[in-house]
């Protein structure tokens, strides 16, 4: 039986394990393709493709994009990409260009509100610096003794109306999807139950993800309840969006299922992997 698994982090962006080691723990759930998404950056793909090809796992290179629509952070991953097409490579390259500064401004909004050293301490849980992002500050003041997980660091600390909480511009909604197209991957919108948006919002957000060339939507993952991959499998079949399945895992003790863990897609749903066929799933 196929256990598909398109969705995942590792230490190249802000997960927790190797590239490697997350495809291990992929393998021994019981996964048998599994894509790995790290946040605007394909460092890891060929680790874990090396690892993937040694377990006998089918493995998809991947990436999630950050982007900004109408005020609001949204994710687009691209699945079964050439991780070496130049359109895409600059792409990333100009959105982690941003990365360090929103990161500085983070510690500085944290110093102001009497907690010291929060950019080195990020660091230090950043195994790439080229990404510093919001759960490696989380891990530093859980560290600290601060909260006692990440999640408390998030709702205390980081997200909007917050004291470490910094707004930052990402890629426009267009143009992530064009870069995941030149390089000859499936957009997907990321987790869109994810999102505080309305229905009408919800909307617009989709209408305008499809009319940039989108193909695909989350329907089962992590992030969903029952109700929402119900929703929004509603939403792929009336839009004739491809179906994806990914438990956008970044590690022990800070995700709610790990790699394989994840029901199966609603039935009416068209899985996205049936685009590829077998030759470019091996």
């Amino acid at each position: 039986m196929k256990n598909i698994d398109l969705h995942n982090h590792s230490r190249v962006s802000d997960g927790l394990l190797a590239p490697a080691e997350l495809v291990r723990l992929a393998a021994g759930n019981g996964v048998t393709t599994l894509a790995l998404t790290d946040h605007d950056d394909t460092d890891g793909l060929e680790e874990a493709a090396q690892e993937a090809l040694a377990l006998g796992l089918r493995f998809i290179n991947g990436v999630e994009v950050s982007v900004t629509w109408a005020q609001h952070t949204i994710h687009v991953v691209g699945l079964n990409i050439d991780p070496g097409d130049a359109t895409l490579l600059e792409g990333l390259a100009t959105i982690r260009s941003g990365r360090m500064e929103r990161a500085e401004k983070i510690a500085q909004e944290l110093a102001k509100a009497g907690i010291p050293g929060a950019l080195e301490g990020a660091l230090r849980h950043a195994h790439n610096p080229k990404i510093v992002a919001r759960p490696h500050f989380a891990r530093y003041l859980v560290e600290q003794g601060l909260a006692r997980d990440v999640p408390s660091v998030f709702k205390r600390f980081l997200v909007q109306g917050k004291t470490g909480y910094v707004k930052h511009r990402w890629a426009e909604l267009g143009d992530a999807v064009a870069w995941v197209r030149s390089a000859g991957g499936i957009p997907v919108l990321a987790h869109p139950g994810r999102y505080s948006l309305n229905h009408s919002t919800m909307d617009r957000l989709i209408d305008e993800f499809v009319e940039a060339g989108g193909l695909g939507i989350e329907v089962v993952t992590s992030n969903h309840t029952r109700d929402q991959a119900e929703a929004f499998a509603a939403q792929a079949t009336r839009r004739g969006l491809l179906a994806s399945r990914g438990s956008d895992y970044h590690g022990p003790g800070e995700s709610r299922l790990e790699p394989g863990k994840l029901p199966p897609l609603p039935p009416q749903c068209v899985p996205v992997w049936q685009a590829w066929g077998d030759v470019a799933l091996h």
